[in-house]
């Protein structure tokens, strides 16, 4: 039997909870609603930050079918520090170079990693029930984290102090009492409707066809885009190799296309003989007719009840757009919800998790819809200008960059964020306040290592001792104050291959290549601070206690005075 169809029968056990039977509404700090990839991160995220949370979720088994397949290398830095990135590369089949068809003709190849010197791919094919089953696993280790399958709610009553919820479950309904709800699921999100909200987008008419099948064949794993092939005139394809033999083809059928009919073997069968060759042999595994919208909701925080994922918004799958910004959405809010709780943040800390996602979600949705338009023009206009450029592309750089099969997911920079503390000097590369902290090899106790990995969900102020003078005395006790600081920052100080050690007592990082201090173009003394989520907060030439200081308050919305500043 191959994986789908044990991943199709296996079956979660539904467990009867004390909640049901208490007398009045059980109290918790998190409860998530919804265990897709998107909901089982934040509460992973949340469990290991030491915040109890409830996950509920209404099914009692994984997704069906390959679903969400491309996960980008910025989800998966950010499953490495939930400790399952190596499981999900492992399994999964990494790729970075796609190619864009005109008939049969080739008219352009991109390489998505083209520089060397990252720990994760520029993407990997995982089907989605592979990648929530390695973080349902992870879940189930974490003594913080509640999982409860078959677990429906049913209601939703917003309160000042958090929200009561009703949950239907195969024993019976009971109520339970959330301070913080995060909504995760899914695109027709329940608790959207119980709220009164709807998405505000486009709808496209257009369908398309999902194909999972099993077959030995010699194709190369990269991300093969056909417009109007000679297999399948008019329409375009799309072929995804992914684990186990199995191969994922998207067929585009326009609009007035029937799904009932299109998904029997006996309709399918036919396109895919006419692109894999007559005498192809191969196993239809999965079938799915799909249409898609590019959407979002207006705010995606309520009060005490916060909506992430498909919930909060949607896009066409060209781009792998959906479940990755969903899983950065889990990213963006978990540290910010823990450290509100701690205490040491105020609320304007989750304020920030919806001016930054919801700016996210524009621009991903400005991306989507614009490969939507190129890949199914709806007007003779729209269908000449998409064939001329595919024409010139093969010929002529300046209309490659306007070729669009699906501009592929990249993590949005947040330039605008109240949580940036502005630049003083010019700096090279693209590491700006705001944008994720660029990977480059790194030697650690004289093992090898990735920089990702030394970002471990705390801040971080990153120190660059390019020189071989140690650090001076009243610099040195200030940062190994902020490093012991639980409200403070994790102090790593990075130096170039054969320089003394800066500080015994801070950790540090040899650049073992030069690559760490070239993409974040430092020099000696100068320093970059980076938030739990690995988006960079403030950077500067040179140290000062002070700066940092109120570097740090403002990115984390503190509610008081560090006691390592005095």
């Amino acid at each position: 039997m191959g994986d789908e169809r044990k991943q199709a029968h296996k079956r979660y056990a539904y467990r009867p909870h004390p909640d049901a039977r208490a007398h009045e509404p059980a109290r918790h700090r998190v409860v998530v609603v919804g265990a897709g990839p998107v909901g089982l991160t934040a509460a992973l995220d949340l469990a290991r930050r030491g915040v109890p949370v409830v996950l509920l979720d209404e099914d009692d088994k994984l997704s069906a079918g390959s679903r969400a397949i491309c996960f980008a290398k910025r989800t998966l830095e950010i499953w490495d520090r939930l400790g399952v990135g190596r499981r999900m590369v492992e399994k999964g089949v990494s790729w970075q170079v796609g190619r864009v068809f005109l008939g049969a003709d080739e008219v352009w190849r991109f390489d998505l990693l083209p520089e060397p010197g990252h720990g994760r791919p520029a993407f990997i094919n995982l089907q989605q029930y592979h990648a929530e089953e390695f973080l349902v696993e992870a879940a189930l280790r974490e003594p913080l984290l509640d999982l409860r399958w078959q677990s429906k709610v049913t209601a939703l009553s917003p309160q000042a102090d958090g929200a009561r919820l009703r949950v239907a479950t195969p024993e019976g309904e009971y109520d339970l009492h959330a301070d913080w709800v995060l909504a995760c699921d899914g695109s027709r999100s329940p608790l959207r409707a119980m709220l009164g909200q709807q998405p505000q987008g486009r709808i496209f008419r257009d369908r398309f066809l999902i194909a999972d099948i099993r077959m030995q064949a010699p194709f190369p794993p990269e991300r093969w885009f056909w417009f109007d092939p000679p297999f399948h005139p008019g329409q375009s394809v799309l072929l995804h190799r992914q684990p186990d033999d199995t191969w994922r083809v998207d067929f585009q059928l326009g609009w007035d296309a029937d799904p009932k009919e299109a998904v029997k073997p006996e309709n399918v069968r036919p396109l895919l003989h006419a692109l894999l060759g007559d005498a192809a042999r191969f196993e239809l595994v999965w079938t799915s007719v799909y249409t898609f919208a590019c959407e979002r909701m207006a705010r995606f925080r309520h009060g005490r009840v916060i909506f992430a994922g498909d919930a909060a918004h949607r896009v066409s799958p060209f781009g792998a757009r959906g479940a990755n910004s969903g899983v950065q959405d889990a990213d963006n809010l978990a540290w910010k919800l823990q450290r509100v709780l701690q205490g040491w943040a105020g609320e304007s800390l989750l304020d920030s998790y919806a001016h930054e996602r919801e700016a996210a979600a524009d621009e991903n949705i400005l991306h989507s819809s614009r490969a939507t338009d190129f890949i199914s023009p709806k007007s003779e206009i729209s269908l000449l200008f998409r064939n001329t450029v595919l024409k010139l592309a093969r010929h002529h750089d300046f209309a490659r960059s306007l070729v669009n099969s699906g501009r592929l997911s990249t993590p949005a920079v947040y330039r605008d964020s109240p949580l940036n503390t502005p630049d003083q000097h010019a700096y090279a590369g693209c590491a700006e306040p705001g944008a994720c902290a660029p990977d480059a090899p790194v030697q650690v106790r004289g093992q090898p290592g990735w920089w990702l990995q030394q970002l471990d969900g705390r801040f971080v102020l990153a120190v660059f001792c390019m020189g071989q003078a140690p650090l001076p005395g009243d610099t040195r006790d200030w940062l190994r104050a902020l490093d012991a600081d639980p409200r403070g920052a994790r102090v790593v100080l990075v130096r170039p291959a054969g320089a003394p050690p800066c500080d015994t007592a801070l950790a540090t990082v040899v650049d073992i290549e030069g690559r760490l201090a070239e993409r974040y173009d430092m020099a000696q003394g100068g320093a970059y601070l980076i938030r739990p989520d690995q988006h960079v907060a403030a950077r500067w030439r040179a140290l000062d206690a002070r700066a940092v200081a109120a570097a740090l308050a403002r990115a984390a919305c503190a509610t008081e005075e560090p006691a390592w500043t005095h």
